[in-house]
């Protein structure tokens, strides 16, 4: 089946502004929207730029908006899409060429809410023992793979870029509540202010972007309940 691929092109050497190109692309139905930009790329226009790795929705780095909703390009399916696909890159983010975006800015709001394990009691002669409901409690959020789909699919987010994000949120959450770390009360400080949890607006974009199933907005409002709780 012939795919009429539209790409945002975005070259800030040489273009004044982003435009649209167009391929057609031979596809299986099954292939992945990555393997349609190999084939421009290898075949058809050697500078299309685009970012990738494992190519098995691991990494996260193929983060793009795929007929206007964030996707991992190595995930959805042509069959999915239809023999008409836009893709452009992330939303909110500064573009360093075509689908590549500047990740910096999201990675520094992710390290501003400490997202490790932190505890400086003496450890135990093999390891710090956690229940099965212990380790439960924030289980959805031990899958965040940092692809940036949640926080750039965020009106609040367009809105006011201070904001530190979903995705930071959800990377807080898994320690706030891993009851082994003893940090919770200063993430909670940290995320309790005006470019923290009470910027979410419950719009349940993130939910809809993230490629690992997480409930983001559900992370967030129990953060936001645990905040008001600790200042109670």
């Amino acid at each position: 089946m012939q795919v009429d691929l539209r790409i945002l092109r975005f070259d800030p050497q040489r273009d004044p502004a982003p435009h649209w190109e167009r391929y057609t692309v031979e596809a299986d139905p099954m292939d992945r929207v990555l393997t349609l930009l190999h084939v421009v790329k290898e075949e058809q226009d050697g500078s299309l730029t685009f970012r990738r790795s494992c190519g098995h929705g691991v990494c996260g780095s193929d983060a793009m908006l795929i007929n206007n909703r964030n996707r991992l390009a190595c995930k959805i399916r042509v069959d999915q899409l239809g023999t008409k696909i836009t893709v452009a890159p992330l939303t909110g983010l500064p573009v360093v060429k075509d689908l590549v975006v500047d990740m910096e800015g999201f990675f520094a709001k992710y390290r501003s809410v400490l997202p490790f394990f932190v505890n400086d009691s003496p450890p135990p002669p093999r390891e710090r023992i956690q229940s099965p409901a212990a380790r439960a409690r924030y289980d959805d959020t031990t899958k965040c793979i940092l692809c940036a789909a949640c926080t750039t699919a965020c009106p609040s987010f367009w809105a006011r870029p201070s904001y530190v994000g979903p995705a930071a949120i959800v990377n807080a959450h898994r320690f706030v509540f891993d009851d082994r770390d003893e940090a919770g009360e200063e993430r909670l400080e940290l995320l309790a202010d005006g470019d923290g949890v009470w910027r979410c607006r419950t719009v349940f974009n993130c939910v809809d972007a993230c490629p690992r199933g997480i409930n983001i907005t559900r992370a967030i409002l129990e953060v936001s309940r645990a905040a008001v709780e600790r200042s109670a």
